[in-house]
Parts: C-alpha cells; sequence; structure tokens
C-alpha cells in the first residue's frame, strides 16, 4: 500500500502546493481521498494513472476538497472508461455530479456508484471487498465532515511447506482451503488440520484520511492502530483560537490524535497558505509525536518500502524557482561557466570577458584559487612585505585574517563560503516539494 500526497494546501493554494488531494496504490489499483483543483494533472505528475482509479472518497463540500471533481470526470469519459467508479460522499453527490453532467451535455460510458452518507449516521461501511473495506465516520467541522479508514482484511499465514509436503500435500485447491481455514481429508482419510499447516493470520495495513476537523474522539477511533494517519494541520498552536473558529486542527491537535490511536506514522498537511516555513509545525508536531512526516507533493510514503519502492516515482520535479542560491544572481546555479565563477555572473552578461592572468591565460574561472599562477607569486611577495596578508604583527591592514573575517590558510586562500552575505541564506526554507529533509526517518517506511 503506498500513499502519495497530490495536494497539501488548505483552502488558498500557493505556487508549490495545490488543493487538498491524496491517493492511495493498492495492487494496481488507485482511491482518491478528495478530489481538490488539479488533482488530475499531479496524479501524472506522480507517476499514477487515471484509469486505474477505483474509487474516490469526498469528506465534505468544501470548494477546496470537490473543485476537480467533474474535470477527472469528464477526462475518464474521453479516455473512453467503461469500467464502474464509486463515488463515496455526504449525500447531495449524487445531486452534484448529474446537475452538473447534465448542465455540460455530457453522457458519460461509465457507470458510477453513488454511495452517500446521510447526517445523522455515527459510523458507515462505505465499500467492501473480499480483500479490503473502508469505514467512514463523521468528523468535528463547521459543516458535515467525514474522515476514512481503508483497512486491508487479516491476511492468511504463511504455509509450511516442508511440512505440507511430509504430508504429501501437492495440489493448489488443498492449499487454498488450508489458507482459508478449512481442513482438508487425504486420500488415507488423514484429516489435516489448518493451524498444522497454515501460521497466524497477519493483520492487514490501514490507512486513515482525516480532514477537516477539530479534535475529536471519532478521528481517533479512524486512525487505532494504523500503518499511517494523514491528518491535517492547519494551524500551529499559536492559532489555536483560529483553528477552533474554523473547524480545523493544529499541529498538536494531530499529534494527539496520533498518540491516542497508537498509530505507526503521522503525516500532517492541509497547511495554511501562511506558512512558508512548515518546520514550525513538524516540531510542534514531533514534540508530542515523534514518528511525524510533513506531506511532500508527489513523494510516495510506503507501509512495505522493501517490495513497493521503485512501483512509483515521480514523472516531474517541481521546484520553487524564487529560492536563490547564495553568490547566484539568477535564482538556481547550473554550475560553473567557461571563463566565469560557479554560480556567478549571469549566463546572459555578453558584455562580460574573463580576466587574463599575468601568464596572458584566462582565468576568470580560476578567480577562486589562489594557489595557482600569478597569485601564488603575489602571495609570496605579499608576505615578504609584511602587508596584505601578513601575520597581526607584521601587517597593517587591520589584523589577521582571522580578524578580518577571511579565515584563509597560510598561503591566503579565501573561503566565500563563510561571508556574511552568505548568512543570511542559512535561516531560508527549502521550498522543493519533493526534496528529502533531515526530519525524515526513511528508514521505517
Amino acid at each position: 500500500m503506498i500513499v502519495v500526497p497530490l495536494g497539501i494546501a488548505s483552502a488558498t493554494p500557493t505556487a508549490i502546493r495545490h488543493l487538498p488531494s491524496v491517493a492511495l496504490w493498492r495492487e494496481g489499483s488507485v482511491f482518491l481521498f478528495d478530489c481538490g483543483e488539479n488533482a488530475q494533472m499531479c496524479m501524472l505528475q506522480a507517476g499514477l494513472k487515471r484509469s486505474k482509479i477505483d474509487s474516490i472518497f469526498i469528506t465534505h463540500f468544501d470548494v477546496d476538497h470537490y473543485s476537480g471533481l467533474m474535470g477527472l470526470i469528464s477526462t475518464l469519459q474521453l479516455q473512453r472508461r467503461d469500467k464502474t467508479l464509486n463515488l463515496v460522499g455526504p449525500k447531495g453527490i449524487k445531486e452534484f455530479v448529474e446537475w452538473n453532467l447534465s448542465f455540460s451535455g455530457v453522457e458519460i460510458s461509465f457507470d458510477i456508484n453513488f454511495v452517500e452518507v446521510e447526517e445523522k449516521a455515527t459510523e458507515a461501511k462505505v465499500l467492501e471487498t473480499e480483500d479490503y473495506y473502508v469505514e467512514a465516520r463523521p468528523l468535528k467541522h463547521k459543516k458535515f465532515c467525514l474522515g476514512y479508514r481503508f483497512q486491508e482484511k487479516d491476511k492468511p499465514g504463511k504455509v509450511d511447506a516442508e511440512k505440507a509436503a511430509q504430508l504429501g500435500i501437492t495440489e493448489d485447491e488443498q492449499f487454498k482451503q488450508l489458507k482459508s481455514g478449512q481442513n482438508i481429508t487425504l486420500e488415507d482419510d488423514t484429516v489435516v488440520e489448518s493451524y498444522e499447516i497454515v501460521g497466524h493470520p497477519r493483520p492487514g495495513d490501514s490507512f486513515a484520511y482525516v480532514t477537516d476537523t477539530e479534535y475529536c474522539p471519532n478521528a481517533v477511533k479512524l486512525a487505532m492502530n494504523t500503518n499511517i494517519l494523514y491528518h491535517e494541520a492547519t494551524f500551529s498552536n499559536q492559532l489555536a483560537d483560529k483553528a477552533k473558529e474554523t473547524g480545523h486542527s493544529t499541529a498538536a491537535d494531530a499529534a494527539r490524535v496520533a498518540t491516542e490511536a497508537q498509530t505507526k506514522l503521522l503525516v500532517i498537511g492541509h497547511f495554511s497558505a501562511r506558512y512558508t516555513n512548515l518546520h514550525v509545525l513538524l516540531k510542534e508536531a514531533r514534540d508530542a509525536f515523534y514518528p511525524t512526516w510533513l506531506a511532500q507533493e508527489l513523494r510516495p510514503i510506503f507501509t512495505d518500502p522493501i517490495h513497493e519502492r521503485g512501483i512509483l516515482s515521480p514523472k516531474v520535479d517541481l521546484i520553487d524557482l524564487t529560492m536563490k542560491k547564495p553568490n547566484s544572481r539568477q535564482g538556481y546555479s547550473k554550475g560553473p561557466r567557461s571563463g566565469g565563477r560557479p554560480g556567478g555572473r549571469p549566463s546572459g552578461n555578453k558584455n562580460f570577458r574573463p580576466r587574463k592572468g599575468r601568464d596572458g591565460a584566462g582565468s576568470g574561472g580560476n578567480r577562486g584559487n589562489y594557489h595557482s599562477g600569478g597569485y601564488q607569486q603575489r602571495n609570496d611577495r605579499y608576505r615578504q612585505d609584511g602587508g596584505y596578508r601578513g601575520s597581526s604583527q607584521n601587517s597593517g591592514y587591520r589584523g589577521s585574517s582571522q580578524e578580518r573575517g577571511y579565515r584563509g590558510s597560510s598561503q591566503g586562500g579565501r573561503d566565500y563560503s563563510n561571508s556574511d552575505r552568505n548568512n543570511r541564506y542559512e535561516d531560508k526554507p527549502n521550498k522543493s516539494i519533493t526534496p528529502r529533509t533531515g526530519y525524515d526517518d526513511f528508514d521505517r517506511f
């Protein structure tokens, strides 16, 4: 089971955060939780096929949570889908979809199985197959809102193949009966009981999707003992009053639910646009529940990384181009230019010409290397004269190199990485959508 955040913003998208949507991949099928604007494009970027969508689960009728639904249904029609689509949501979802299809004159070629949940419902099993089921419970928001739990059913235990061979069990049908818990009778009338061959059942994986809500008991019930809990963290504790006023959670609220539910991994999302440094919210959540990750758009989260890693991979790498690196005058530097400094002058400056060294060769690409050519000779001369690079005792140039902030070697090597102009970049957050941050423990999931 692989969880892929597609949109991690709250009501207002930003340049690098889309409206709410999370995809769950399981054995080739995709289950979509909420469908914000641009969800289908994010699916393509994440390496997920829209044709593989099995079911869509809408939490509530705030526009940011369903604004991409009709566009996605229209795309599925253009792709000539013929498989039934399960569409789950609060009562009214059927009326909304059918009205939009009628208004636009679109006749879809596939069936939609609408599952509507009444506001008075306390819990509902909205979807069930032989291998899994999906449970819905109402949350605590300003309007009727549902949270969902995707639960795989327990898997049969492992078969003791060596013992089965000793007893003469060879047919596939016999193994199927034993794995389903049935006893079998061999040709010599020997009865083989299931527990003799098959080990204890293995619990299935589980995923809970909880947004938008204040803290409530139903959120804990949905998240109980889950492998992954995706919980909203719209605000920090400093805006707890704002969270209560709008019916949302703080990062600390999400951590409280995760702690009480004893989930294995908490992933926080649904961030307010006011936060440019999301690690503020991550720190707040980790103070109460350490196994917490920030949701990163397009970055898959695995429940079984040994077997699942490599199944999905993002098709694009979205980067915030407004983020500038030190020593770069135009955004991200692509490395050294011919005849220029790494990350130095813009490549489009036609009037720039590299300086020539004493030997007449162009030395623009080596201006930071004070150990070669004419620079080495010049440094030696200055050291002998006790001038520019002399010690604090011999130099009249404002003390030693350490006092001047150069922190160079005895040859006069200058450390550009420690210059004052770079200090203002140190506290800037990394705005890439798919980076690996120092807060993530990738060995766990």
